[in-house]
Order: C-alpha cells, then structure tokens, then sequence
C-alpha cells in the first residue's frame, strides 16, 4: 500500500468524483482509475460503490478513510520532523487544548518564543481530554491542555497557574438568571446541556447522587456550538466561566455553581518522547516559565 495512493484514495473520496479527482491530482481519470481498482485488490475489499457521475464509499471504504487520515498525517508530521533538523530556526508544534481560558498562558508562552524563533508555526487540534490524548498517544501531538489530572505512568506534565470555575450559561430571560448563584437542587427540572465526559466526572463530584436527577437533554465536546444552542431556548449549559459573550447585547449571563466546583489545566506529554528541536524547545521554555 502506497504513501501516494492512499492520498489519491482520499482524494476521490472527498470528491465523490472520478474526474474531478484526478483533475485536482493533475493525473489522468484512467491512471486514478487504476490505481484505485488496484488498491481494492490488493485489500480485497470493495471500497467505492460507483454510479455514472458518482462514486461512495462503502462501509470498508470508510474505515479506510479513517485509517488513511491517520497514515497520512503521521507521514506529514515526520516530514517536518526532518526538515527541521540542523540549526533551529522554527518548525511545527502540535498542541491538543481542552476549552479554557487558562490557554492564554501557554499563548503568552509562545507569543515570547516567537521573539526568539520567529519561525514557529504551531497547530491547535481543540477537544476534550479523551480526544486530545488520544491524538497525542498517537504520536499526532507533541502536547496537550487538559481539565483532569494526568495519568502519571505515561506522561510528564506541567501544572497551568490558575483554575476554571463552573457555572450554569443561560438565556437572561431564564428565571435562574435572577440568582447570584446556582445549586443542585435549582437544576431539577431544568434542560441541561453539557459534555460527555463533564456528566460523568465532574458535575457527580460536586452534587453526588443528585446527578442522577439531573435531566440532559443534550451533550456537546466543544463550547461554542453548545452555547449557540443555549441562545436559541434548547436549554442551560453546564461550562466554565470566560468561555462565553455575556454582555448586555449578547442575550447570554452565566452563574456561578455553589458550593464551588474548579479544575485545574495542565500542560501533558509522553514520558520518554523524542521531540523536533523546536518542540523540546517550546517545552523548555514552558518548564522555565513554571519555574
């Protein structure tokens, strides 16, 4: 199985079309032809269903997509890997960040490095600690920003100053708004929206077995799409404070939780991970910088 021909393989799949296909890779339509028939030989899978002016995947297909996205990414970062041996100018960085404003800190970082390596390129993959940890287990990711304390067995880590407070973000017209402040027993009955791994960490941790009781009626990873949600009446969410606009004009206000309930961030990285020069560089500027 070919580096080049598993990007004609994506290639095709992202047009659904022979011929535009092999526009874009300025080859011929019988040479992509080919060269796809021969890789589902080779596998012995059907990968495309096809029709006179379109083509599909199938189900192989699509994990094959999957896998190929993976291949191919690897192939690109070790590719700049190299490029960037020999006197340090620059590179790629790449940095998995959980939602926080806490981020600013590890940007400040890297807005000084960049007095120094003018060269950085870096590359944000935004998700929620599961998603970025596994990118970076992958060897995807040179680190990663996340909300939960890091399994130390694999990974070395750098503690980010400050903490990100939880709260409930609603419309202002909701009757919580009225409150200064938001318990467990407020919640009962209202439509919550949060994420997947919040609802099973960290809101048990600050109100128990009242969890339970607690009615989700959505779930979203990623702040924003969640918050556009609250806006347009499909409930409250449960998320840190700094995230959201909520000011006069943005029809949004957030409460705090009480009691309280925290998360520190933290700066993640393989034990034993062999990094470009620019990335163990930008990890010793954030050791230093933590002191």
């Amino acid at each position: 199985m070919e580096i080049r021909v598993l990007r004609y393989f994506l290639e095709a799949a992202r047009e659904e079309n022979i011929t535009k296909a092999a526009a874009y890779l300025h080859i011929s339509q019988p040479t992509l032809s080919k060269q796809l028939k021969d890789l589902e030989q080779e596998l012995g899978k059907k990968l495309f269903v096809r029709s006179n002016y379109s083509i599909k995947l199938t189900d192989e297909g699509m994990l094959l997509r999957k896998r190929a996205e993976d291949i191919l990414e690897m192939v690109d970062k070790t590719t700049d890997e190299f490029k960037s041996l020999g006197k340090v100018t620059g590179g790629d960085v790449y940095i998995g960040c959980a939602e926080s404003h806490l981020v600013k800190h590890l940007a400040q970082v890297i807005m000084d490095f960049k007095q120094q390596y003018p060269g950085l390129r870096y590359h944000i993959h935004s998700g929620n600690t599961q998603q970025v940890t596994e990118r970076l287990d992958r060897g995807l990711l040179d680190m990663a920003v996340i909300v939960e304390p890091p399994n130390l067995t694999h990974y070395n880590y750098i503690a980010i100053p400050g903490v990100d407070s939880w709260g409930l973000l609603m419309r202002q017209d909701h009757p919580l708004a009225k409150k200064s402040h938001i318990t467990a027993n407020d919640l009962m009955g209202i439509e919550l929206i949060c994420s997947d791994q919040s609802m099973k960490a960290d809101i048990p941790r600050w109100c128990g077995e009242k969890a339970d009781a607690l009615n989700y009626v959505g779930s979203a990873n990623l702040f924003y799409n969640g918050s556009v949600f609250v806006k347009e009446g499909l409930g409250c969410m449960l998320t840190f404070d700094h995230l959201a606009d909520t000011s006069t004009d943005s029809g949004l206000c957030f409460r705090p939780l009480y009691p309280v309930l925290e998360n520190k961030m933290y700066i993640i990285w393989k034990k034993y991970q062999v990094f470009t020069p620019i990335a163990e560089l930008l990890i010793q500027a954030l050791l230093e910088k933590a002191g």
